[in-house]
């Protein structure tokens, strides 16, 4: 009797657990891609569950709105950018980083491996298409003037999100954001054999920084909440490192319509550059490229570290 008696309360406290389960909303920096691996692995594996919590998972309408929405109290997290949120925060957006997802640059400048482009130099006088703007051309402009260019030396073009095409099709001779775990796979594929080749920023003299980081409101960070979300996370990169086939099965389960040739090797180039100590921060790098802001003009001030970048208590 006093086992059944002792079984059954298990069972009450377990129910219990299941129905206190603390819900959270984190809202994407895109659609769902292999950039977001841990976020998805973690809740295939339950990983967020162990923490007592209970993730939705929002892909963005606009990928202007995630900080925006963090920001005003509508969601509690956001996956977001080490280069936007010191530009955000310098205008005044109460947001701070709480860990780190990709913790190297996935953004590139891309050719032609069979293009008239061998090396930085020869973009003089040649069109280079980008996306996002002022961020993009800060280090497209440190790039030139390393090789001894100027932006006036070359026609920077607004291609939209339409890099790799606007690549293969010959409209532009370079592309300065593409990614090299997605651009250059999408290149050679869509190329039929062709194949581009990227110079990776963080090689060409401008400051390393964390691609994709987690973002929380910067009045909330004693929420209990974000450091279970962390500790979730940790245990999905780890899982990842170790597990990179049952991995890729745990995602496309998930998101069957991602399961193709693009998305398949996008995860393999994505894998090795996930942080395995997501809540862990290096104040150096933000540093340095807080000053590289400054210097490039993106940014006149920044308010102290501590306040917009933390590890949590």
């Amino acid at each position: 009797m006093k086992r059944t008696i002792l079984a059954l309360a298990l069972l009450l406290l377990a129910a219990t657990r299941a129905e206190a389960a603390d819900k959270l909303t984190l809202i994407l920096d895109w659609f769902v891609n292999p950039d977001h691996a841990p976020i998805i692995v973690a809740a295939q594996k339950g990983f967020y569950a162990e923490q007592n919590l209970d993730v939705e998972i929002i892909p963005p309408a606009d990928p202007s709105d995630p900080p925006k929405l963090v920001a005003a109290g509508k969601m509690d997290l956001a996956v977001y950018y080490q280069p936007s949120l010191q530009i955000a925060v310098s205008k005044g957006l109460p947001l701070a980083r709480i860990a780190t997802i990709i913790a190297t640059p996935l953004d590139s400048l891309m050719v032609m491996q069979d293009g008239p482009v061998k090396a930085i130099k020869d973009l003089k006088g040649k069109r280079i298409g980008h996306s996002l703007g002022s961020t993009e051309e800060a280090i497209l402009g440190t790039i030139l003037q390393r090789h001894g260019l100027t932006l006036k030396d070359v026609e920077v073009v607004n291609v939209n999100f339409a890099l790799s095409s606007a690549l293969l099709s010959g409209k532009v001779d370079a592309v300065i954001g593409a990614y090299r775990n997605f651009e250059m796979n999408q290149i050679e594929i869509e190329g039929q054999g062709r194949k581009a080749r990227a110079f990776y920023v963080e090689e060409e003299g401008v400051p390393v920084y964390d691609e994709l980081i987690v973002v929380a409101h910067k009045d909330k960070l004693r929420d209990p909440r974000f450091k279970r979300f962390v500790a979730a996370l940790e245990k999905a990169a780890l899982y990842l490192t170790n597990n990179p086939e049952e991995s890729w099965k745990l995602f496309v389960a998930r998101h069957k319509d991602l399961n193709d040739e693009l998305n398949r090797r996008a995860w393999r180039d994505t894998l090795p550059r996930f942080d395995k100590r997501p809540a862990a921060m290096d104040k150096g790098r933000y540093e340095r490229f807080a000053q590289f802001l400054k210097e490039r003009g993106l940014v006149k001030e920044l308010p102290p570290l501590d306040q917009y970048a933390v590890e949590l208590p």
